[in-house]
């Protein structure tokens, strides 16, 4: 086959990007050109990098396998190649059901992919990437897999045990995308907190950290995805001494009441996590907190609903997102309990949750006002340049509209004056 066009679609998280960009690079590497997310039709060759988390995610996934399956009828595509979570999760299923795709991979089978495109695979360029983001930031994955077994969750049927990086050529690969103009390092992993544990015989978080510290040009490092059973405690310090390292961390805690996190086996309880949360402020005064909660998990009553809506109100988190439950084929809760809440009881949850988290958001930027902040600009628009300060991750957190003047440049930091504040927005000025 000639060596054409290839155009990735990326669904789902940050850590199916970064694998797209893997991918992406050992095609450049063999004379293909290389597109991601591309709306245009003139490839022909599509891979698809599904996701297979919950209900929505694969029913994206499936709806766009679905498009571009009839597009591979019609003969506009010399081949559709699916990879990622769904694909391996489901790969025998989605053979039969959709034989327009011509064929389905697991996760990791890049070298099957490009052996089947009669490419060669550069062992040697394996972590090298085609960055998609913006050229100020870029994601660093430390590890694959996850050891922890929630009873909601089936990722770590198709991405195995945790398996961590060596951290050398982690080192390594940050220092590549600093000298290559990254100002900004996004650490992401299914489970930050059991890193090195399976390489090492104990975690190397902090240490991983500190070292990622002193790569010259990283003027922010972020953390996301702790998890908060056996946290890491001296990646605090880390946080804590660390210019470049924001104060600001992703701990999913996905519920509060003993019973909750029982039957979701976290191998947690209520008093551990304020424990826990207590101590993380105390240690770095200022840490802007981002989490998760799971609500409508067979057996939460309206009391465990209640109980958590009163955490989240005498414990407010700077961001926070609500999924409702879905239940994931071959995972302990699909197993073990009943899904016995309706769908409406599980949304209704959900978006009061969220409500409430509006008005705390509000709190937040509301305190804002008046303040100098320092931030980082990600786009141009029409009436704004579009900016993060330290407490906000790409994509999922609130922006600093910042009022058009001539010497702002994208991908660079800036100091503003913050002049009004909405449940998600900041309006400033440049300073």
């Amino acid at each position: 086959m000639k060596r054409g066009k290839v155009n990735i679609m990326t669904l789902g998280c940050s850590k199916n990007l970064v694998d797209s960009e893997m991918l992406l690079n050992q095609l450049d590497l063999n004379g293909f050109k290389v597109v991601h997310d591309s709306e245009e039709d003139d490839a022909n060759i599509v891979i698809l990098n599904t996701c297979g988390f919950i209900a929505d995610a694969k029913e994206e996934s499936v709806n766009t396998i679905l498009n571009f399956a009839d597009a591979r009828k019609a003969g506009k595509l010399d081949k559709l190649l699916v990879m990622g979570c769904l694909s391996a999760r489901y790969k025998d299923d989605l053979t039969k059901e959709i034989p327009e795709v011509d064929k389905f991979y697991g996760k990791f089978d890049f070298k099957e992919i490009i052996k089947d495109l009669n490419a060669n695979f550069y062992e040697q360029k394996m972590y090298h990437r085609v960055k998609t983001t913006p050229a100020h930031f870029a994601y660093l994955k430390i590890s694959e897999g996850c050891n922890r077994h929630c009873s909601f969750c089936a990722i770590p049927q198709f991405t195995g045990n945790h398996k961590s990086r060596d951290m050398e050529s982690l080192v390594q690969e940050a220092k590549e995308l600093a000298d290559n103009g990254v100002k900004e390092l996004l650490v992401i992993a299914q489970d930050l907190s059991y890193y090195g544990i399976d390489r090492y015989g104990e975690s190397k978080l902090a240490e991983l950290i500190d070292r990622l510290a002193d790569v010259e040009g990283l003027e922010w490092i972020r953390l996301h995805y702790t998890y908060p059973s056996k946290f890491p405690m001296d990646v605090l310090r880390v946080m804590r001494e660390r210019k470049n390292v924001a104060k600001y961390l992703d701990i999913p805690l996905q519920h509060i009441t003993d019973k909750m996190l029982g039957m979701m086996r976290r191998k947690i309880n209520k008093e551990e996590t304020i424990q826990l949360i207590d101590k993380i402020r105390e240690e770095v005064p200022g840490i802007a907190l981002r989490t998760t909660f799971l609500v409508g998990h067979p057996g939460e009553t309206d009391e465990d609903f209640q109980e958590l809506k009163a955490f989240v109100q005498e414990y407010p988190f700077e961001r926070m997102g609500v999924f409702a439950y879905s239940s994931e084929d071959d995972t302990y809760a699909f197993k073990m309990y009943k899904d016995d809440i309706p769908q409406e009881v599980k949304e209704a949850r959900a978006d009061e949750l969220m409500e409430m988290q509006q008005a705390i958001s509000a709190r937040f930027s509301q305190q804002q006002i008046g303040k100098e902040l320092r931030v980082l600009v990600d786009r141009e628009e029409e009436d704004y340049f579009v900016a993060r300060t330290e407490y906000d991750s790409p994509e999922v957190d609130c922006e600093v509209l910042i009022d058009k003047c001539n010497d702002i440049q994208v991908g660079n930091f800036y100091s503003v004056k913050i002049n009004d504040a909405t449940e998600f927005d900041l309006f400033a000025t440049k300073i």
